[in-house]
């Protein structure tokens, strides 16, 4: 059985097995705006997805994990399309996502009707990573 919900503090360890990349106080907002969900299946948490708003009108996916052994059984495009719906709810027409070019999830984000908008390049030293594209969905 599939469930999808809004992540919740408890769901803290869970979060930060497959997310490293967000600051706890980032986390904690993510749980207080609703701005995060927790896939799970048989009630065991096997996949996440954070957004933010771009611009603070787009929603912007920013972060979309299954754990390792359960990829390519269908549950990112599971997640994508319940936020697509959830976000279609709230009013929004579009969404956006984001990728590194060197990345397989470009290919995905496409089959699920995205198309690429743009990318920014990185060169900072200490920031420095393969351009990130913009992908983008009319909802």
């Amino acid at each position: 059985m599939i469930e999808i919900r809004y992540v919740q503090l408890g769901d803290k360890k869970f979060w930060y097995g497959l997310d490293r990349h967000l600051p706890d106080n980032e986390f904690k907002k993510k749980v207080r705006d609703k701005q995060g969900y927790v896939l799970l299946e048989n009630n065991i948490p096997i996949g996440l997805l954070r957004f933010n708003l771009f611009w603070d009108n787009i929603p912007f996916c920013t972060m979309l994990f299954i754990d390792w052994k359960c990829q390519g059984k269908g549950f990112g495009k599971i997640l994508m399309e319940y936020w697509e719906e959830d976000m279609k709810s709230k009013g929004y027409d579009m969404v956006l996502t984001s990728t590194q070019v060197d990345e397989e999830a470009q290919h995905f984000y496409r089959k699920l009707g995205y198309k690429d908008c743009g990318g920014i390049i990185m060169d900072i030293p200490k920031h420095e990573q393969p351009m990130e594209m913009f992908l983008v969905k009319a909802i």
